[in-house]
C-alpha cells in the first residue's frame, strides 16, 4: 500500500481478531473457510461504510486506519452487529495517535498500543483508549474498564456498550487490568 493512500496526522487505529479461531477451525473443519469469508465480508463492509482504510490483514485479523475516531467506533459497532448471529466472535481495540507513515505502512508506539488494546478484549467486545474516548461525543455509551499496562506506559481503557450482554468487562484477575478497575458511566 502506498503511503499517500493512508490517513496521516492524527489517525485512529482499529485492530480486530477472531476469538478462539483455532478451536473454531478444529470444530468446523473445512466449513471454517466459509465462516471466515463471511466474517471478512462483514468487517470489510463496515470498514468501507465508515471510510476505513485496510492497512493489513493476517489470518483472521484486520488492521484498519480511520481519519476520525467516531468513524472507527461506528465501524467497530457495525461490524459487531453484522456478526451478531455468526458463530464468530471478534475482539476489537481502538486507539488514536500520530504515527509515522512509511512505504510499508505505519510505524509508531500508537500502532503497538492499538494492538495491545485489542488483545485485551474478549470476543464481541470493543475496547478503546482514553485518547480515543476524548475525541468522541460524551454521550457515547461506554463503561470504564480501568488501567492496563502498555508498551511505554499505562493507559485507561473503556468498553463500548453494545449488543451482547456482558461484553464490556475485563476480569479483575486479568494481568492486563489493575484490580481497582470499576464500571462507571461517563457524565
Amino acid at each position: 500500500m502506498r503511503p499517500r493512500e493512508l490517513p496521516s496526522g492524527t489517525v485512529t487505529f482499529l485492530f480486530t481478531d477472531v476469538e478462539g479461531s483455532t478451536r473454531l477451525l478444529q470444530e468446523y473443519g473445512a466449513r471454517y473457510a466459509d465462516l471466515l469469508a463471511e466474517h471478512r465480508r462483514a468487517l470489510r463492509g463496515a470498514f468501507t461504510m465508515h471510510s476505513g482504510v485496510e492497512v493489513d490483514t493476517q489470518g483472521d485479523a484486520f488492521f484498519v486506519a480511520f481519519r476520525r475516531a467516531a468513524d472507527a467506533v461506528a465501524a467497530a459497532n457495525d461490524a459487531r452487529a453484522a456478526l451478531e448471529s455468526s458463530l464468530i466472535r471478534v475482539r476489537m481495540g481502538i486507539h488514536t495517535g500520530e504515527p509515522i507513515v512509511t512505504e510499508e505502512g505505519y510505524v509508531g508506539i500508537d500502532v503497538h498500543r492499538a494492538a495491545r488494546i485489542a488483545a485485551a478484549a474478549h470476543g464481541g467486545q470493543i475496547i478503546l483508549s482514553e485518547t480515543t474516548r476524548g475525541l468522541l461525543d460524551r454521550a457515547a455509551p461506554l463503561r470504564e474498564l480501568g488501567e492496563r499496562f502498555d508498551v511505554a506506559r499505562s493507559c485507561r481503557v473503556r468498553g463500548l456498550l453494545g449488543l451482547l450482554s456482558g461484553t464490556c468487562s475485563l476480569s479483575a484477575a486479568s494481568p492486563l487490568v489493575r484490580k481497582r478497575a470499576v464500571e462507571t458511566w461517563p457524565s
